[in-house]
């Protein structure tokens, strides 16, 4: 697999949307203080889900900051983002259409980030494993000095529909095309 590699200045990644682009370009600049973090300790990560949507032109504003990490590395990570901001006690009733190893939420200067080892759908009673694969980086992105790993849209697209969420899987479609 080839692994396409692209520089995205902030000013390319921030249309121009009013009142959230503070907030986006909030959210931009701490992808890349923890892509500096997770790069600097050699973590095994991606970028996907709205994030990775948004960078791809395909929708124009996201919540959080959805991260895919390997399952070796989690307890660094949660190291990581512990210094860098709240870790979250996990829900009292997990999802059942989630059999995630590891789910981690943080909040790092009023952001949410979601940090995911070994996540896994279930979708009509069968577990689908959706585990980070070092073959699923099929692009770095170039976020001012740090490099982001992506996941495939084309990925996220069968992770969408296999949630139920087919607005954003027709979305993916449509821009594949």
């Amino acid at each position: 697999a080839t692994t396409e590699i692209y520089t995205l200045s902030l000013h390319d990644a921030l249309p121009i949307l009013g009142d959230i682009m503070p907030e986006i370009e909030k959210k931009i600049e701490l992808l890349q203080k923890i892509a500096h973090r997770f790069n600097e300790a050699n973590i095994e990560w991606a970028l996907g889900a709205s994030m990775l949507l948004y960078f791809k032109g395909i929708i124009s504003e996201f919540h959080d900051i959805d991260l895919m990490i390997s399952v070796h590395d989690a307890e660094q990570v949660r190291m990581i983002l512990s210094e860098m901001g709240e870790l979250h006690a996990p829900a009292s009733a997990s999802d059942p259409m989630y059999r995630t190893k590891v789910f981690m939420e943080f909040t790092i200067d009023s952001v949410d980030i979601d940090v995911m080892a070994g996540f896994s759908i279930v979708s009509e009673g069968k577990v689908y494993d959706c585990s980070l694969d070092k073959e699923q980086i099929v692009e770095r992105m170039t976020l001012g000095t740090e490099i982001v790993p992506l996941q495939s849209l084309r990925l996220w697209c069968k992770y969408y529909r296999l949630m139920g969420r087919n607005k954003k899987a027709d979305m993916i479609e449509n821009n594949c095309k």
